[in-house]
Formats: C-alpha cells, sequence, structure tokens
C-alpha cells in the first residue's frame, strides 16, 4: 500500500470519487510508470489518499511524483455537473419538496437518491430529459465561487440537508439554473457534457427515489448495445 500526502495540482482538482493517479516511480535517472486505485480520501490541512499499487515497484523509487488520470476525471467532471441539472430539474418538474438523499459519481455514470413519495412516472422522466438536455446545449458557462456561508445563503445556493458547512463554502453555479454548495470538480461550460440519458428509476427506500444515469459518449455505447 502507498500514502500520499499533499495536493495533486490543487485542492479543488479532487473529485468525488477521488481519480486514479498516474504515478512516475523516480529510480536514479530513470522514471517508470505506475499506477495506484484510490481507496480513501481524507481532508485536513492536505489531501492525504491511501491506495494499493497496480502497477509498477515503489521499493526501490527515490522519488514518486503523482499526476491526475485527465481522462477519466473529465468523465466525472460531465457526470459531477448532470448531477446538479439533475437535482434542479427534478425541483422544477416534481416538486421543490425533492431533496437530496445520496448520490454518487463515477467516470461512467451518475447516481441520485432522492426525497419522493411515489414513482416518477414516465412522461415526468421525459420532461426531466428534455430539461436538462436544454440546459447542456445552451452551452451555459458554469462558476464557482468561494464564498462567506452566510452570504452564499442568501444567494439561493442550495445545501445538503444535515451536512455541516464551514464559514467558508464553495457555491458551484449555472447561471439562470441551479445553484449549489459543492466542492467537487465540474465542467466549464454545460455543453461540455454533451447529453444527458437517464436509464433508470427505482424506489430504494420508502419516500425515497433512485435515478441513474449516463452522459456524454456513454449515451452512444449503451444505444449501441440495446
Amino acid at each position: 500500500e502507498i500514502e500520499v500526502v499533499g495536493r495533486c495540482n490543487n485542492q479543488k482538482d479532487v473529485g468525488k470519487p477521488a481519480p486514479m493517479f498516474k504515478l512516475d516511480l523516480v529510480q536514479g535517472d530513470t522514471v517508470l510508470r505506475g499506477e495506484i486505485a484510490l481507496k480513501d480520501l481524507m481532508n485536513g490541512d492536505d489531501i492525504i489518499h491511501y491506495g494499493q499499487i497496480e502497477k509498477g515497484d515503489i521499493d526501490s523509487a527515490n522519488k514518486v511524483v503523482a499526476t491526475i488520470d485527465g481522462h477519466r476525471r473529465e468523465s466525472i467532471r460531465l457526470n459531477h455537473t448532470a448531477t446538479h441539472l439533475l437535482h434542479k430539474a427534478l425541483k422544477q418538474i416534481i416538486g421543490e419538496h425533492v431533496q437530496q438523499a445520496g448520490s454518487l459519481v463515477e467516470s461512467n455514470r451518475l447516481r441520485f437518491d432522492f426525497t419522493h413519495h411515489e414513482k416518477v412516472s414516465k412522461n415526468d422522466v421525459y420532461k426531466i430529459e428534455r430539461m436538462v438536455n436544454t440546459v447542456i446545449r445552451d452551452n451555459i458557462s458554469v462558476e464557482t465561487n468561494v464564498m462567506d456561508y452566510d452570504l452564499a445563503k442568501k444567494t439561493g445556493a442550495v445545501s445538503m440537508f444535515g451536512e455541516k458547512y464551514g464559514d467558508t463554502v464553495r457555491v458551484v453555479e449555472v447561471a439562470g439554473f441551479s445553484n449549489e454548495f459543492c466542492g467537487g470538480t465540474h465542467v466549464n461550460r454545460t455543453g461540455d457534457i454533451g447529453a444527458f440519458k437517464i436509464v433508470s428509476e427505482s424506489s430504494l427506500a420508502a419516500g425515497i427515489r433512485r435515478i441513474e444515469a449516463i452522459t456524454g459518449d456513454e449515451i452512444v455505447d449503451w444505444m449501441n448495445k440495446r
């Protein structure tokens, strides 16, 4: 196992889940490529990643340089911003009572759990997809701002129920559409997402529904498999 302490580029570049790192294992004048699969992430004064070496031999290395897997991280960006758009579309289509009850953002899909008392109808699923894809086609700028917590609340930014926040928070805004507290990685413009498709809607528990969706090239792969 390996523990990597510090920042890879900077703190705002770390997504959830944390991206796989590429490792340069420096042995004297020789640089060998390695890979580490991250299992956990801790936030403090530094960001600490715990992981398992999947490729390479670190025992004889005298220096390790970690860089983010850019392709995987870009895919996570698409799905993370799409999650924000989905959250807002749910509130507009099925009601403001919708609250986030959990989420998962991966490179090949997104999953969003939310409070709702009944199955989302096929017609509403269609409306949600149409709304999200309209925002994607509008290619709206995605802005991130760090600000005082009280000021963020005054802007109407949505926070997670029960989540504890510090005096300073990061807010991600899709101008004219969504505005949420968020520390994760996002696209620069909604058009970067390409497209959005809901692949399932199901019951997770009493009063909790789950939507799974895909974006970008994953939609092409999904269509070709059907």
